[in-house]
């Protein structure tokens, strides 16, 4: 009997020391959970959620140790102010690495914290040009940035579906910086900017806006916001007749602007994406294992999100730490192959591998052309 003890005595203390050995490393995101944008920071979330789950099944072990990785979300509301609070509670918390956020007008304010915490942060979504021109050393995103998508919207606005545009924005540090760029495009490929008009990323009428465009009569309305303001604007450029064929950026080329927009979707609507579409990512599975975790669709960038927590993660590999101060240069360096592809960052913190996508609408979806 004592024999028996000691044995299970033994056991018990060894169990102990292999749950003692255990490190719970986390790792924060920030995207709008509440609001009209609700539906993309939840898509943004759900993308790293799947990473990390991911990981903790392949038994990782840094720095001698086990590794679980665990999540701390939170919610910006696509609000600059309530960004930075967010952003030093993580700080306070401890996490050693953050995904996000998901609009430029929240991240760029927030980068700051993260930079002066030496938390490396990776953007899946943030496409303004400031964002990796700031000189921080520990900021980077995964996706191409508006300088790329801008020049394509515009270009593809003048040379192929007209030459006269009209750009509206949202005054938001993505939608202002977007439409900048876009505006250099068009002059770019020869075309004329009507005029520039601007909202904000709370507005429900643009009837003003819209009236006095069309008294212009652009050949193209492109409009550099989010979905909740894209796919009601639409609807009134139709309910005024605006001949116009309307373009939108990556804040709107989601499933939920077609269903905001109904029945004005037609064939003359276009979208961009700074990255590639679903069925052209490196990883064919990923939609099917997202839906099968969530019991939703990718809206857009879910799969730029699950790289930007890997390349956490797999900086940490690399340099056998998870302590930001030790694992930023191996960041830095870090190349793999991701759910969408190839991840690297060049010196400013841009991806290596940008990419952009023009979609038309066509049959009920965002269709990729070629």
């Amino acid at each position: 009997m004592k024999k028996t003890l000691i044995a299970l005595a033994v056991l018990g203390t060894t169990s102990g020391l292999a749950q003692a050995q255990e490190v719970v490393v986390k790792i924060g995101h920030v995207g709008p959970l509440t609001g009209n944008i609700a539906h993309l920071g939840k898509d943004n979330e759900n993308g790293a959620r799947l990473a990390v789950e991911e990981y903790n099944t392949k038994g990782i072990t840094i720095g001698g140790k086990k590794v679980k990785f665990e999540l701390v979300g939170e919610d910006d509301a696509a609000d600059p102010k309530t960004g930075n609070i967010v952003a030093q509670r993580l700080v306070d918390a401890g996490v050693k690495g953050v995904v996000g956020h998901l609009n430029s007008g929240t991240t760029i304010p927030a980068s700051r914290i993260y930079n002066q915490s030496g938390i490396p942060m990776i953007s899946p979504s943030a496409t303004n040009v400031t964002l990796t021109q700031q000189g921080f050393a520990n900021i980077f995103r995964t996706m191409a940035n508006d300088a790329q998508q801008g020049s394509v919207i515009g270009k593809y606005a003048a040379s192929k579906l007209g030459k006269t545009v009209a750009i509206i924005d949202d005054r938001t540090a993505y939608g202002q910086g977007l439409a900048d760029e876009v505006e250099k495009g068009v002059k770019a490929a020869g075309g004329k900017v009507t005029s520039r008009e601007f909202t904000n990323n709370q507005a429900t009428d643009f009837m003003a806006i819209l009236t006095k465009i069309k008294a212009q009569k652009p050949d193209v309305i492109v409009y550099t916001g989010m979905d909740a303001q894209g796919g009601p604007m639409l609807k009134q450029v139709k309910a005024l007749g605006i001949p116009a064929k309307f373009v939108t950026g990556d804040g709107g080329c989601t499933p939920e602007f077609i269903k905001l927009a109904g029945d004005a979707m037609s064939e003359a609507a276009f979208c961009t994406q700074a990255g590639l579409p679903l069925d052209q990512i490196a990883d064919k599975t990923f939609k099917d294992r997202f839906k099968k975790r969530f019991g939703a669709d990718v809206q857009i960038y879910a799969p730029y999100s699950y790289d930007a927590a890997a390349a956490l993660i797999e900086g940490m590999k690399a340099a056998n730490s998870a302590e930001p101060s030790k694992y930023l240069a191996a960041l830095k360096k870090v190349q793999f192959k991701g759910v969408t592809g190839e991840v690297a960052f060049d010196e400013k913190g841009d991806t290596k591998f940008g990419a952009i996508t023009m979609y038309q609408y066509k049959a009920g979806n965002w269709v990729a052309l070629k």
